[in-house]
């Protein structure tokens, strides 16, 4: 605690946000749970999550293993979804290809995050040479498009989920630096942190303890979206032939191979389109939401 003698020890909330942080978190929750398609959102990405850790329990049926003897058979009671080209099961293939897909998401964010929040903060609080030259770099991944630069790097990695995670990682790296650059030009303003500078606190613990922190809720939201362009690249990368590779499931490869049969065999390409269209329209529907719960400025 301070005393009469020494300076004001700076807060590590922003001063404007006079609310302890329970009851700030309490009235984010009640704002969240306020906005309906913010939690038809997150049931939406619950049940994803669920059917992909739950695959191995909910899958009817082995989701590499061929059969012969039901191949292209359409919707029925033995297979909900229909079967592929060499009669697997398309309801399991769907629900083990999730855990490719959310795991493409998932990693894929959390290497841009990595990258790109350090970097963003270094920029962002230091400015002059180092804001320069990371500026320069993100500006010039981010001069050529998202998924253009995925696809240019997964080719160059060679094909794999491994390599496609690493590809769309980076690609989305500089979204995550331009975001945190600017929020952190604004946070180092504050008086708060200005007061961490007086009393002699350095650089490192006013980052971690004062800046980042207050950084934190839009890179949060910008995650959550972010992991549903990730999944959508994922497809597009195996769609291409660039992401998971076969027999392993995978919603991208799935609707590659059904491009063949569009006509014998629709279900084929249907199930798995329709299950990117939710899986990303729920991330969509809760980055939204989480935008509006975090929005300081609502009351």
């Amino acid at each position: 605690m301070a005393t009469p003698s020494t300076p004001l020890a700076p807060r590590p909330a922003s001063p404007a946000d006079s609310e302890a942080p329970p009851r700030r978190r309490r009235r984010g929750l009640a704002r969240f749970l306020r906005n309906r398609a913010a939690v038809a959102g997150a049931i939406i990405v619950l049940l994803v999550i669920a059917a992909a850790l739950l695959a191995p329990w909910l899958s009817p049926y082995d989701p590499v293993q061929a059969s012969f003897m039901t191949v292209r058979q359409a919707p029925s009671a033995a297979h909900w979804f229909g079967t592929d080209e060499l009669g697997r099961d398309v309801l399991t293939r769907l629900l083990w290809g999730a855990r490719a897909s959310l795991l493409a998401g998932v990693v894929s964010v959390g290497i841009a995050v990595a990258i790109g929040v350090p970097l963003g903060l270094a920029a962002g609080y230091f400015g002059g040479l180092v804001d320069g030259v990371v500026s320069r770099l993100a500006d010039a991944l981010l001069s050529i498009p998202f998924l253009i630069l995925a696809i240019a790097l997964a080719a160059f990695l060679g094909p794999s989920l491994t390599n496609a995670m690493a590809a769309i990682g980076i690609s989305a790296m500089p979204r995550f630096v331009r975001l945190t650059r600017a929020q952190a030009i604004s946070v180092k303003a504050e008086e708060y942190v200005e007061g961490a500078r007086a009393i002699g606190l350095g650089h490192y613990r006013i980052v971690v303890r004062y800046v980042l922190p207050n950084v934190l809720p839009p890179i949060i939201v910008q995650a959550s979206l972010t992991v549903a362009m990730a999944i959508i690249a994922e497809a597009s990368l195996s769609f291409l032939g660039l992401g998971q590779l076969p027999p392993a499931p995978s919603w991208g490869s799935m609707l590659n191979t059904a491009k063949d049969f569009v006509s014998q065999a629709p279900w084929m390409s249907i199930f798995p389109g329709i299950a990117i269209f939710v899986a990303v329209l729920g991330f969509n529907l809760l980055g939204d939401g989480l935008r509006d719960a975090l929005d300081p400025r609502e009351s």
